[in-house]
């Protein structure tokens, strides 16, 4: 069994070494409580650790000592002040069906724990020779990533952002896609990678840029420029020149601040606390707009809205996929706007692909709407004659 802890390195890069090394082991502890007694739990090194388990009988017995795991470190860890929430990816591989060498274990089962953090961390994954395939896959795409960007590979995307009684953009979501091999690579296959191997410093950085530069360039050609939403990921949360990088590339492009925004997901809010709220607070002062993206879909206590600067809300597309069919969603989304109206927040309903989600959304007073019923991502030269017209 290999296990790998979800998001440990944002910890450790955000509170310390010190914090990070008392996290293990508690990790540790909880480990040992949970397997077997003849269960061996071993750390590999960093966040990884290995537990060998004698006498199986079959993957019943595995899954009951991996669900063990998954419960043991479920429940939040008290650290110098500090609420730390971490899990577990797990990948399990069977003697001798698997592979009968050590090696070959091993490789099978961090195959294994990779499947698991691709199906959304905190599960376990059984190998199977699918996974091997998927490895290499991952690793053939973490290489090439690392020159993409002096390769000139990567290019932004924009969908725009409608004004729900004009039905004219108000705004342009800036989306990264990378063109490999003459092929676009999905997103939610790089950018996972991009932020694993911390590559997403330097990659976001270039997207703030280089949105900011084509921002500029269609005011030059003289059209009406809307706000661009460029996310931020939690990883970039932990970088200390963020703030910095931001002002610098405004003084640089000479954009004006209220033509940038920033979007930024619940779990992204949760992680990083104090400095996130450091973070956002600075970036409002330079006058730009923050969001929470896929708002609903995370975990965030109701009192981050007041206490984050957050101006707008993005309802997830799954509150929007059924809202012509499903009372439940109607709801919600009905909830939501009434929440946000109550602290002065506007709302943004994202996947909007029916008329009928539209006028739904339109009777809720949400103000902005997105998705395909308007528009798909566009490259840049397709933009100019949205804004144009």
């Amino acid at each position: 069994m290999f296990i790998d802890l979800d998001r440990f390195k944002n910890i450790n890069d955000t509170l310390g070494h010190m914090v990070g090394d008392q996290l293990l082991r508690n990790v540790a502890l909880r480990l040992v409580t949970a397997v077997r007694p003849s269960d061996l739990v071993a750390r590999l090194g960093g966040d990884e650790f290995v537990v060998l388990m004698p006498g199986i009988a079959g993957k019943g017995d595995a899954a009951a000592v991996a669900d063990r795991i998954i419960a043991a470190l479920s429940m939040s860890c008290q650290i110098d002040g500090h609420s730390l929430h971490i899990s577990p990816s797990i990948g399990i591989c069977l003697y001798p069906d698997d592979g009968v060498d050590v090696e070959t274990l091993m490789r099978h089962a961090d195959a294994a724990m990779y499947q698991a953090k691709a199906a959304g961390r905190n599960n376990y994954q059984f190998f199977t020779e699918r996974m091997n395939l998927a490895a290499a896959r991952h690793f053939e795409l973490e290489s090439s990533l690392r020159g993409a960007l002096a390769r000139e590979e990567f290019a932004l995307y924009f969908q725009p952002i409608m004004c729900t009684e004009t039905r004219r953009p108000r705004a342009l979501e800036v989306l990264l896609r990378w063109r490999r091999d003459g092929a676009l690579v999905g997103p939610d296959e790089f950018i996972p990678i991009l932020e694993e191997s911390g590559m997403i410093m330097e990659v976001g950085e270039w997207v703030i840029r280089s949105a900011c530069v084509q921002a500029m360039q269609w005011q030059r050609e003289g059209l009406d420029v809307v706000p661009l939403a460029i996310n931020l990921s939690a990883r970039q949360f932990t970088h200390q020149g963020l703030v910095d990088s931001i002002r610098a590339i405004v003084a640089e492009t000479g954009i004006a601040p209220s033509l940038v925004e920033f979007e930024i997901t619940e779990t992204a809010l949760m992680q990083h606390g104090g400095q996130t709220l450091d973070i956002l607070r600075q970036i409002n002062a330079m006058g730009m707009c923050l969001s929470i993206d896929d708002f609903g879909t995370g975990y965030s206590s109701l009192a981050y809205l007041k206490r984050f600067p957050v101006r707008k809300i993005k309802i997830d597309r799954a509150f929007v996929r059924e809202l012509e069919a499903s009372t439940e969603d109607r709801a919600i989304v009905a909830a939501v706007m009434a929440l946000a109206n109550s602290l002065q927040l506007s709302v943004v309903a994202e996947g909007v692909e029916t008329e009928g989600q539209y006028a739904l959304l339109r009777s809720f007073g949400c103000q902005y709407a997105q998705g395909y019923l308007f528009a798909r991502p566009l490259p840049a030269e397709q933009v100019a004659s949205l804004l144009a017209g």
